[in-house]
């Protein structure tokens, strides 16, 4: 069942949110630190702990490997959306800098 696989997972993201909102205050920023990566290394670790597979039935466990899969395509893509608006309030030459880097990539 998928419903189990988005459980576990809301419950790494808050963790991860709440760790890295931490981490953040602890560094003086008032800003997130490195929580959707917290949080994907949680939902990692718990999605391969033995006891937890042995328990699950396989409809749940199927669910949970189906959220485990698209979890990182989905920090990517926030990653990549945080980093372009970056380079937009970063001026002409992040902006530049980044297009440029796309540009080489599509080469």
């Amino acid at each position: 069942m998928v419903i189990f696989g988005v459980a576990l997972l809301g419950i790494c993201l808050l963790t991860g949110l709440i760790l890295g909102q931490m981490l953040g205050s602890w560094m003086g920023l008032n800003a997130n630190v490195g929580g959707v990566g917290i949080a994907m290394l949680l939902f990692i670790f718990f999605t391969h702990l033995e006891p937890v597979k042995q328990q699950l039935s396989k409809s749940a466990a199927s669910g949970i490997l189906f959220w485990n899969a698209m979890y990182l395509p989905i920090v990517v893509a926030m990653a990549a959306k945080q980093n372009v608006l970056a380079a937009l309030d970063g001026g002409w030459l992040a902006l530049t800098a980044g297009l440029g880097a796309v540009g080489i990539s599509f080469l």
